[in-house]
């Protein structure tokens, strides 16, 4: 399970993240503890407001625990880990917020304590929470037996493509990937060995190396925004400068922008907004299913918490008229009768919890997969989307250094050097035109090349895809089945006596 703790002030800021239904498909508030009110908002806006009497400005610990993609994690493990957390860090009985999201597929957690101690008014310090949160999470994953990724067990082997939040909200602005525009710059570089080769690589992929304002060297999206080359590498910026050249012989970010909306933005124009109608057209049919599914897995949790609420009423009244009242009601305290009934009272009531949970989380594990299957598909259609802009910008860069090698050299010669060329030197400019057109014939070949290989990688992709969902569906389960399939009880067996009778 990966860890991420920050701390921070903007309680209200924080709150209204945390209940954010526009990019979350879920949210569940798990626990609201040590607070005078029950809501999110108001919880964190109280923790802001006992933070009013010490100097500390970031008074909230906030942590997202993003369990393994492929497991099934119950709510005791997220508990367990929130308790290690605090176990760690000292905040053990601090009030604190959990609030659970489900989006893509996934379901991840956060847990928001105040760092403010109520008794001293003084801050829990935090040192090295950063280095505590990675013990806690390499001990999750050998408790639990999950496969641990290279980049948590050894620094040096992570993935080059990993992200920040920064990042991630950068490449969301232009819809992009923020893990495909590293890779992109990534592949970019490790292709090349200049400045020219890496710009024209650049190209290709739809940035336009240029210098930026703080960082030296940048790559400029097609849309404009910044991405600092060194950073995207994992590169220090002298061994960037050793190849690329000082960042002062480049264009400017503003320049680089002037080009592309001048140069660049009309030639790709109609070609770009045709791409993207049909992107869209593909995205709003998928994303109106994405919509139903939500709507449908919310009305089946509604349901299934009505009739919980239900039973468990029932079952808590017939507990309570099992005790007798009155004289009877002595003689059973007399011999000891009352305590045994309440005692099996106390047992079938942590029964009837731990059933209920079981259920719950049986239909949250269905619909999960359910989700799962439906973001296959929907990842399908970014990465066609992705190859599509990826293939315009390839094509329209190659065709423009053609263009530029089939100019004939006259062209580019002043008046004066023209007269000089009158006599033998005729020979030097054959030999030149002989020159650029074996380098354009194989260009020309590099282009057939690459779309071949491009045309393949796509046909593995769709085949990939297409058996993916072939196995998702396979092994789907309808929503009348499962809900049949609640209501019949066959779920996993719960660990006391049967209860439903």
């Amino acid at each position: 399970m990966i860890l991420k703790g920050s701390q921070r002030g903007g309680a209200k800021q924080l709150g209204l993240h945390l209940l954010k239904t526009t990019e979350n498909e879920h949210v569940e508030i798990h626990d609201v503890r040590g607070f005078m009110t029950n809501d999110v908002v108001g919880a964190l806006r109280e923790a802001e407001a006992v933070s009013k009497g010490t100097m500390c400005r970031q008074f909230l610990f906030s942590v997202s625990l993003n369990p393994p993609e492929a497991e099934s994690v119950r709510v005791e493990t997220f508990e367990q880990a929130i308790a290690a957390i605090e176990e760690k860090h000292g905040l053990t009985d601090q009030p604190r917020v959990v609030v659970f999201h489900e989006k893509e597929g996934r379901r991840h957690c956060h847990a928001v304590w105040s760092r403010i101690d109520a008794e001293t008014m003084t801050a829990k310090p935090l040192s090295f929470f950063k280095n505590k949160l990675m013990e806690v999470s390499k001990q999750l994953y050998l408790e639990h037996g999950w496969q641990m990724p290279k980049g948590l067990a050894s620094a040096k082997d992570r993935d080059p493509r990993n992200f920040t939040l920064a990042e991630w909200q950068q490449a969301k602005r232009i819809e992009r990937h923020a893990g495909e525009l590293k890779a992109d710059i990534q592949e970019a570089w490790a292709i090349s060995d200049s400045r020219n080769s890496f710009s024209h690589a650049l190209e290709e992929r739809g940035f336009f190396l240029a210098r930026g304002d703080r960082r030296g060297h940048v790559a400029v999206t097609f849309e404009g925004e910044v991405i600092s080359v060194p950073r995207a590498i994992g590169k220090k910026s002298k061994d960037v400068t050793e190849r690329l050249g000082k960042p002062q012989e480049l264009k400017s970010v503003s320049e680089t922008r002037q080009r592309i909306g001048k140069e660049i933005m009309p030639k790709l124009a109609s070609h770009l907004a045709k791409a993207r109608d049909d992107a869209e057209k593909e995205k709003s049919a998928i994303e109106t299913r994405r919509q139903e599914m939500q709507v449908q897995q919310q009305a089946e949790r509604a349901k299934l918490d009505a009739g919980q609420k239900e039973r468990a009423n029932a079952e808590a009244a017939a507990r309570s008229a099992r005790l007798r009242k009155g004289l009877r009601g002595l003689l059973d305290r007399v011999t000891g009768k009352r305590a045994a009934l309440e005692k099996q009272n106390q047992m079938e009531a942590i029964w009837s919890l731990q059933r209920d949970q079981e259920q719950r989380h049986v239909l949250i594990e269905a619909q999960l997969k359910d989700r799962q299957s439906l973001q296959i598909e929907i990842k399908a259609v970014r990465n066609r989307h992705a190859e599509v802009l990826r293939g315009l910008h390839h094509d329209r860069t190659n065709y423009s250094s053609m263009k530029r090698g089939l100019e004939p050299l006259e062209k580019k010669v002043s008046s004066p050097q023209r007269r000089k060329i009158d006599g033998t030197p005729k020979i030097e400019l054959s030999a030149k035109k002989a020159y650029v057109e074996s380098q354009t014939k194989m260009s020309a070949e590099r282009v057939t090349t690459a779309r071949q290989r491009l045309k393949k990688l796509r046909e593995e992709q769709q085949q990939k895809t297409t058996l993916q969902v072939r196995r998702a569906g396979r092994d789907a389960v309808s929503p009348k089945e499962r809900l049949q399939r609640l209501r019949d009880g066959q779920t996993r067996k719960p660990r006391g006596p049967e209860l439903d009778r």
